[in-house]
């Protein structure tokens, strides 16, 4: 193991300067909290009668005290494929956890929607403030004081940081988070694009389409593609919140059970020895390895808001400068579609989580040293889940990729860098995946096309009016002014334009998914358009330049004497007019785009 990266080591120091008042706050909160948590003994016997009467097999056990209670906080639906198997984990995990002395309760649910679903429609502009909802659900669900530990059962997009925000605020607690894996896979990443395109061109109809998309999404568990839910797994792994290797283990398997039954029993032994409690395990180095995964794995650029606002929940300060000067440094060791050819069934098969730790420690390029929920720190988890005699959980280590195509290591890696690059200049701060991207379109520079809503794009593609050189502007897509929704069906248009030989990029106040594809694009631009944002004084015609080789982000024309676009009316239906007041109370992109942080003072 070599020593830490020069960089790695100044970007963590300076995160933890940043921090320090905020971080200082945070711990001495979780330790009045872990001081003020009552015994049952304490409890008012009304109350404690009202948290029994539905343990039927358990209520003697919990009468009786001195047994540690986990509570479980699901997000449980079986709308949503990669949350459909947790329909029956609770019961099993009440076995698992009486099995080890100790009793399991669902302390609560939370919401969790699929992005997937509501790509291109109204609903999409719940998504991003699902998160607080998700959050404040599990701060509910722990607000009875009932449990010892927590277990967290959630995968997707806004799931995972929303339960991990929430989990956070009772940090005096030890928790895990239990993923159930990914489907099996379907037809090749490289079949689906190609329909998709062809669909967007026109060249095949809705059926054909929708019968690659079943070929692809197609049974219970995680979408196969590495966009924001999968990234979600490798962050948890990389920041010791799972039990070694559990990310990407297929439901319904043994060893899926065995892992599901280690992470029970897990938290049955830390329950109440307040030595790897989540405020512990989450520190500003937790935050870095995060980063670090993520970049290195060519991971969802969604994250690049997650990550602030998780941090920020744990009292940690960290920014897109830290995370550029971080991308400077950690090489690209993976290629997982959208980025490749292969899916993340074929990522694991190759070595998965398990190698991708072990070259990054090797190469002194994340930290060793955190503190896991899982004994050994980091080392810990560079081996990989197998089942041994008598159908026993056991770990190898995973030392060389099994296929050169898909996982490399630090000495050889596809990319020097890890692929997530700020761009600024006069239209503000954005960031530009290039790992997604082809370096030959790293820059591009051209007359913009100004849009305020992605239909607008999709009917100005179909009419011929993009089929040019052109920098597509979509604005008014920020936190504040609708939610701040993916954008992702634009991709196919865009895509399209580029592969005609046109030199096209976007730039947007809105999100991209971890699936946003080989367009280049300037997203999350912050400040958002709303409320006189740079991008509300842009003009069709305004020449763009948008280019990740310098980290510019720019217009030519000159916007000090322009009056701003007008502020859009929300629109409502679908729910979206309950929201509003998150819209309204959000702060920007870059801090996290949380109403609920940003109303607390965190």
């Amino acid at each position: 193991m070599s020593n830490l990266n020069d960089t790695i080591h100044r970007v963590t120091q300076r995160i933890i300067g940043n921090s320090q008042g905020p971080r200082g706050s945070y711990l001495e909160l979780m330790r009045r909290e872990a001081d003020r948590k009552p015994e049952h003994k304490d409890i008012a016997c009304s109350n404690l009668a009202h948290a029994f009467a539905g343990a039927l097999e358990d209520q003697s056990a919990m009468k009786k005290g001195g047994t540690p209670n986990i509570g479980i906080v699901t997000a449980y639906n079986d709308m949503l494929s990669a949350h459909q198997p947790y329909g029956r984990y609770p019961e099993r995990m009440k076995v698992y956890a009486r099995e080890a002395g100790a009793t399991a309760q669902v302390a609560g649910g939370t919401p969790a929607m699929c992005d997937g679903v509501t790509q291109g429609e109204d609903g999409m502009e719940l998504s991003l403030f699902s998160r607080d909802v998700i959050a404040l659900s599990t701060g509910v669900a722990l607000s009875h004081q009932m449990y010892d530990a927590i277990a967290c059962l959630g995968i997707c997009d806004k799931i995972v940081p929303g339960l991990l925000m929430g989990a956070l605020r009772f940090g005096h607690l030890p928790a895990i988070f239990v993923p159930s894996g990914p489907m099996p896979s379907g037809i090749s990443n490289k079949q689906k694009q190609e329909t998709r395109q062809k669909y967007a061109a026109g060249e095949i109809g809705r059926d054909e389409l929708l019968e690659s998309e079943l070929g692809s999404y197609h049974s219970p568990g995680t979408c196969t593609f590495y966009g924001t839910a999968n990234s979600n797994q490798m962050m948890m792994e990389m920041m010791g919140l799972h039990i070694p290797g559990s990310a990407f283990v297929q439901p319904g398997t043994k060893l899926r059970q065995a892992l599901d039954r280690a992470a029970v029993q897990r938290l049955a032994e830390l329950a109440g020895t307040k030595t790897r409690t989540l405020a512990q395990v989450v520190d500003e180095k937790a935050i870095v390895n995060a980063v670090i995964g993520l970049l290195a794995t060519g991971g969802s650029t969604n994250h690049a808001i997650h990550i602030p606002a998780m941090a920020r929940a744990a009292g940690i300060i960290i920014d897109w400068n830290d995370v550029a000067e971080l991308s400077s440094v950690v090489p690209l060791l993976a290629r997982v579609y959208p980025n490749g050819s292969g899916d993340v069934n074929h990522f694991h098969e190759a070595g998965g989580m398990s190698y991708v730790t072990r070259t990054l420690l090797d190469e002194g390029l994340a930290h060793a040293d955190i503190l896991t929920v899982w004994d050994g720190g980091m080392e810990a988890y560079t081996a990989e889940p197998v089942l041994g005699d008598g159908d026993n959980l056991d770990w190898s280590p995973v030392t060389e990729s099994r296929d050169d195509t898909m996982l490399r290591p630090a000495s050889d890696p596809f990319q020097p860098d890890g692929g997530m690059r700020l761009v600024k200049g006069n239209l503000g701060r954005a960031c530009f995946k290039s790992s997604a991207v082809a370096r030959e379109r790293w820059t591009v520079e051209a007359p913009c096309r100004v849009f305020e809503n992605q239909k607008d794009v999709v009917t100005a593609f179909k009419a011929g009016e993009l089929d040019k050189d052109v920098v597509v502007v979509v604005r008014f897509q920020g936190p504040r002014a609708n939610g701040m929704p993916e954008l992702h069906s634009l991709t196919p248009s865009l895509a399209v334009l580029q592969d005609r030989g046109h030199k096209v990029a976007l730039v947007t106040d809105g999100r991209m998914s971890g699936a946003s594809g080989k367009v280049p694009s300037a997203i999350h631009c912050t400040p958002e358009a709303l409320g006189g944002g740079p991008l509300s004084l842009l003009e069709d015609g305004d020449v763009v330049k948008v280019c990740a080789e310098t980290g510019e982000l720019s217009t030519q024309a000159d916007l000090a004497g322009r009056t701003p676009a007008p502020d859009p009316q929300p629109d409502w239906g679908v729910g979206r007019e309950m929201y509003r007041m998150l819209q309204l109370h959000a702060d920007g992109a870059e801090k996290g785009a949380s109403a609920m942080l940003a109303s607390a003072g965190l």
